[in-house]
């Protein structure tokens, strides 16, 4: 144990000290940075001294890339995938002690002179001693930190088991870095003659509800997919607003049907999807004037467990003619009171439909200068790329407004579940068992992980191919945004998320229980691991 530098609780604190002071907020410098240092870190190794080209940086997109490292046993093919990212979210609601967002133990000493300033759950926890607080000491480099540290110790004991490290930016926002991993995933099983066995990540303990302390284990991972909306209207002087329809005016009929919409919600295994609500609402007038604003866009998060795209574009629709219905009747209803004649009906139209509409009267090469112009602003997220996209086409098809036109916006994360894989029920059984007998803990099973993981683009099962309802809904598909469920579908491997416990995570309380991290989590881990190595070897 001697040969190990992260063999202890606290040589494994003092390496989560470090990796959390590496600042990777999604989309700055330091995300194309962390990797980098993250490489020479575990060239520090000797195993990857000897083995230099089992640790590769792999390019994503902005400057960022991943990070890939290979324990390989030549007795055996089978290989566990261990998964996890390094960037965070951002800091500004630490206020003035912004600065030491990124030093735990020092931003855990300062917290003791604002004691009173603190929840009072966060208040209790940093009195106990017990937490460590900071950004990403939680979500996720904790994870992380354990995986190198299992990394390290399969290479000193020579476990006859490979494992392969995946470390990962961007999951915070769009998973570029995840989607990317996902072919050299199988690029790396093709040239390595890997079989994968398991796929496992170390996000964290999400609490189900406030105050809420159970200890789980994730056989899963929940989906999400963004139904969206444009609404084009007809413009009008506002001396005379009924010579038009506000697109503010159609909006407001489909999200009162859309937020917390219970025909979205799915349960499986006596858990369910939190409501759908709305993310975003706004009009794209830019500036003051007497006209109407006549175009709006909304977005609306939606959890999945089976559902897949196709279904949930089926009752968005559903939905939408529903709210179509009742806003046609209700401006009907005031023009007749105004003795006003309406100036149409408003229409429920797939993104798909009016491109083929657009395409039969401009041409191919119109829409794709259209999608060209978009897709050059980089002032523009994958959202408003996808609503400047609709909204480009609509107004060169303004014969088809009034109307709601839906779509997909980025991202989106399948669900994917492997409660009932005989791997993963006897996973959860050792760390049950062990979690109680060894530490006391309370360990509970969760099917479906609800704070969103990258495990959604690994094992992807849709034998429907609802997912290309998705590619053909998705205005920036291919061209800003892609997933590849191709590939995803020849990763065929149970999944499990097995982390540390924290709290608070994404806000400035974020915390992470010490003895669960550096102590109970790493050997539970451990111990499964080889109690899989020793079965299969049986």
């Amino acid at each position: 144990m001697s040969q190990l530098k992260w063999g202890t609780p606290d040589a494994l604190k003092s390496l989560l000290c470090e990796l959390v002071s590496w600042k990777s907020m999604t989309l700055t410098e330091g995300e194309c940075e962390f990797p980098i240092k993250l490489e020479n870190k575990l060239r520090e190794l000797q195993y990857f001294q000897e083995h230099p080209a089992y640790v590769s940086l792999h390019d994503v997109n902005l400057g960022r890339r991943f990070l890939s490292a290979l324990y390989r046993c030549t007795n055996t093919s089978e290989t566990i995938v261990l998964i996890s990212h390094f960037d965070t979210v951002n800091t500004e609601e630490y206020g003035d002690l912004e600065p030491y967002a990124y030093n735990p133990e020092k931003l855990t000493q300062l917290l003791h002179d604002r004691v009173e300033e603190l929840p009072e759950d966060a208040a209790a926890d940093l009195l106990s001693g017990e937490y460590l607080f900071g950004r990403g000491t939680m979500d996720m480099k904790m994870g992380l930190a354990m995986h190198m540290g299992l990394l390290e110790k399969a290479t000193v004991e020579k476990w006859p088991i490979n494992l392969l490290l995946v470390t990962v930016p961007d999951e915070e926002v769009n998973s570029y870095g995840m989607r990317t991993a996902v072919t050299k995933l199988l690029e790396m099983k093709n040239d390595y003659s890997l079989t994968y066995k398991l796929f496992l990540n170390g996000e964290p303990v999400f609490a189900r509800n406030p105050g809420d302390s159970n200890f789980y284990i994730y056989s899963g991972s929940i989906g999400k997919i963004m139904p969206s909306a444009l609404f084009y209207g007809k413009e009008t002087h506002v001396g005379e607003p009924l010579g038009g329809i506000t697109a503010n005016y159609i909006a407001s009929f489909l999200t009162q049907r859309m937020e917390w919409n219970k025909k979205f919600q799915e349960t499986e295994m006596d858990e369910s999807t939190p409501l759908p609500v709305n993310l975003q609402q706004k009009d794209l007038k830019m500036e003051y004037s007497a006209q109407t604003p006549y175009r709006a866009t909304a977005l609306y998060n939606v959890f999945l467990m089976r559902k897949n795209a196709a279904d949930v574009m089926d009752i968005f629709e559903e939905v939408a003619m529903d709210a179509a219905k009742a806003c046609n009747h209700a401006y009907k209803r005031i023009c007749t009171d105004q003795s006003i004649q309406p100036v149409g009906a408003v229409k429920v139209i797939r993104y798909e439909d009016l491109l083929k509409h657009a395409i039969a009267k401009l041409g191919t090469s119109e829409i794709d200068k259209i999608k060209e112009t978009v897709q050059a602003s980089a002032e523009l997220d994958e959202r408003e790329k996808s609503f400047r996209i609709t909204d480009t086409i609509m107004i060169q098809c303004q014969e088809l407004a009034p109307a709601i036109v839906l779509l997909f916006a980025p991202p989106y994360y399948p669900a994917v579940n492997s409660s009932d894989h005989t791997l993963v029920t006897k996973c959860v059984e050792y760390v049950k068992e062990q979690g109680r007998t060894m530490y006391q803990l309370p360990v509970q099973q969760i099917h479906y992980f609800n704070g969103i993981s990258d495990l959604s683009y690994v094992n992807y099962d849709d034998v429907q191919e609802g997912w290309t309802s998705f590619v053909r809904n998705t205005p920036v598909w291919k061209d800003s945004y892609s997933i590849p469920f191709d590939d995803m579908r020849k990763l065929q491997a149970p999944v499990l998320n097995i982390g540390p416990f924290g709290k608070d995570a994404h806000r400035r309380t974020e915390r992470l229980h010490m003895k669960s991290a550096f102590e109970e989590v790493p050997t539970l881990v451990e111990g499964m691991i080889k109690r899989l190595i020793k079965r299969g070897a049986e």
